[in-house]
């Protein structure tokens, strides 16, 4: 066996230093906010996916074995919409299995691949089927430049295949399609050698691959229908959608157009320093949000993310095990989060996709506090009770967050930023750990 190409994890010996010849810095007192967005909700998960599945009540699936994809997001409802989903096929005399539908996550490991479905709850005892994981593949044709399109080869044998996954806003670009079935099928059920393949085209040519690399899906692998999930900022379900795969390029530029009125971001413009507690591969595809934080790996545009001059990570999540691709787009971590960093599974994250960027470690502090201060000091000149600070728990859950005192006058006046409480001084232990918010 080959040796593993980098080291699999990071050492922090030593964090950026004290500057002795600079005074200390007064943080801002932050106050509670909640942001208001759209609240489109489904009540009745299992309802909904008894409705929307009966227009394929014709279809004969007594014996079949069926196919349902699972990716590496934490979607909320998800579980419950493939417990579902999966009921109702065996009541039907299906036999449906889960396959993991990620690219290269995991490490571009059947066993890695595994292991984040289970972080993310999803277990045959949870979504009551087995779950086949393998990273082998079955050729299916090719798109522009010879690009090859794979197909998960458990999948492809399948007597039929359900593409299920959020319809969202991609972070890394802009188009008819991003994030979705489309990316589902090219991607995630491309595993890893697909996802290297198609990533050669580049981002920027992503709006032609997608469906190109779809229709040919469509056409050679036994797509039955998609399963399109679409959340609103508060990470409920607003809608789900079971649509018949002759319908899925026309419903899913629909769905994305309609997922962008309900998305979630800071309702603020102008942000000095932005604290993420957590960050990572569960959260985001790149770990964090660029529609949240308007940074991503290729400098995506996108109208309605704020500027921001200096961004701080303090963790990365449990699940994302030590995935740590998109803090290159972060300025400052802790060594809490450095340590955690894995960098073989990070790494491989971003040599597939093509974005080295995403994986560049930035500059480490030794705690909360010294990294607060230290985007505190390099965001702005201007005095240290007039920084603007935003602090969230992660780019996903942003309906409530902790903004600096600063933002007081702008708040006041409008009516989708609420105040919920009194302003307080940022606390810390005597490690310099944050404790408070802690919101988390």
């Amino acid at each position: 066996m080959s040796p593993r190409p980098y080291t699999s994890s990071l050492t922090v010996r030593n964090t950026c230093p004290t500057i002795a010849d600079q005074s200390p810095i007064t943080l801002p007192k932050l106050v509670p906010v909640i942001q208001r967005f759209p609240t489109d909700t489904i009540s009745d998960i299992e309802a909904k996916m008894r409705a929307q599945l009966q227009q394929f009540s014709g279809l004969d699936l007594k014996g079949k074995r069926i196919a349902i994809t699972a990716g590496s997001r934490g979607i909320n409802g998800f579980i419950s919409i493939v417990r579902s989903l999966v009921s109702q096929l065996k009541e039907k005399g299906a036999e449906p299995f889960i396959v993991p539908a990620m690219g290269s996550h995991g490490g571009a490991t059947a066993e890695g691949q595994l292991a984040v479905l289970e972080n993310l709850g999803i277990t045959e005892e949870s979504v009551n089927a087995p779950i086949r994981s393998s990273m082998d593949v079955v050729k299916l044709g090719e798109i522009e430049e010879e690009t090859p399109v794979y197909c998960d080869r458990l999948a492809y044998e399948s007597d039929g295949i359900i593409v299920c996954n959020r319809i969202k806003p991609h972070t890394a670009f802009a188009a008819e399609y991003e994030s979705g079935l489309l990316k589902m099928m090219m991607i995630g059920l491309g595993k890893h050698i697909g996802t290297t393949e198609v990533h050669k085209l580049g981002f920027h040519r992503f709006h032609k691959a997608l469906p190109d690399a779809a229709k040919i899906f469509l056409e050679k692998a036994p797509i039955l229908f998609g399963v399109a999930i679409v959340d609103n900022a508060a990470n409920q379900v607003a809608r789900v959608e079971a649509i018949p795969a002759d319908q899925i390029l026309d419903q899913e530029k629909e769905l994305l157009a309609y997922s962008k009125t309900l998305i979630g971001r800071i309702l603020l413009s102008e942000i000095d320093v932005l604290v993420v507690d957590v960050m990572g591969k569960d959260i985001s595809g790149a770990g964090m949000d660029s529609n949240v934080t308007g940074r991503s790996a290729t400098n995506v545009q996108r109208e309605y993310a704020p500027n921001i001059g200096q961004i701080v990570i303090r963790d990365l999540s449990k699940a994302t095990k030590g995935n740590a691709i998109g803090m290159g787009n972060a300025d400052i971590i802790t060594s809490r989060a450095a340590e955690k960093i894995d960098l073989a599974v990070t790494y491989t994250n971003a040599l597939t996709a093509r974005t080295p960027v995403g994986a560049k470690v930035p500059l480490i502090a030794s705690s909360d506090r010294r990294a607060i201060e230290i985007a505190c000091r390099n965001a702005t000149s201007r005095p240290d009770q007039t920084v603007r600070l935003v602090q969230i728990s992660n780019t996903k859950d942003i309906e409530k967050i902790w903004v600096s005192t600063s933002y007081l006058p702008e708040i006041e006046c409008r009516e989708d930023i609420i105040l919920d409480g009194e302003p307080r001084p940022i606390e810390f232990d005597e490690s310099g750990n944050q404790t408070w918010p802690t919101i988390r």
